[in-house]
C-alpha cells in the first residue's frame, strides 16, 4: 500500500469535513423529527443518514490522526463525499421525496459542501503526494 506524509492542509481539510459530519450527524439524529416540517424530509431518512455518518466521522478522523497515510485510505473519503454529493442530488431530482424549498436549499448546501470537501481532499492529496508546498 502506497503511502504518503501527512500534509498539513491534508490533516486540516480531513478534521473540518470530520467536524462537519458530526455536526450534521448530531443534527440529522437528534433533530429530525424537529426538521421535518421544515425541510419536508422524511424522519426516517434524515435519521439513517445521520447515522451513516458516525462511522464515516471515526474513519475520517483515525486517518488525520495518522503521521502518513495510505493513498487508498483517502481516496476512499473522497470516493464517500463525491457519491454522497451525487446521491443528494439524485434524491432532489428523483421525486423519492417531496422537500420544501427550504429543504431543497438544505440538500443543495450540504451537497456543496461535501462536494467542496472532496474537491479540497483531492487537491489537498496530490500535493502531498508531490511534495509539493501547500
Amino acid at each position: 500500500m502506497t503511502s504518503v506524509p501527512m500534509s498539513r492542509p491534508l490533516r486540516l481539510v480531513l478534521l473540518a469535513d470530520a467536524g462537519a459530519s458530526g455536526a450534521t450527524a448530531a443534527l440529522l439524529v437528534a433533530g429530525a423529527a424537529l426538521l421535518e416540517r421544515l425541510l419536508g424530509l422524511p424522519v426516517a431518512l434524515m435519521r439513517e443518514a445521520g447515522m451513516l455518518l458516525i462511522p464515516y466521522l471515526v474513519l475520517v478522523v483515525f486517518v488525520a490522526a495518522r503521521p502518513s497515510v495510505a493513498l487508498a485510505a483517502v481516496n476512499a473519503i473522497i470516493a464517500i463525499n463525491a457519491a454522497w454529493t451525487a446521491a443528494s442530488v439524485l434524491l432532489l431530482v428523483s421525486g423519492w421525496v417531496s422537500p420544501t424549498l427550504i429543504g431543497v436549499a438544505f440538500v443543495l448546501a450540504q451537497a456543496a459542501a461535501v462536494g467542496a470537501f472532496a474537491v479540497i481532499q483531492y487537491v489537498c492529496l496530490r500535493q502531498a503526494g508531490s511534495g509539493v508546498p501547500a
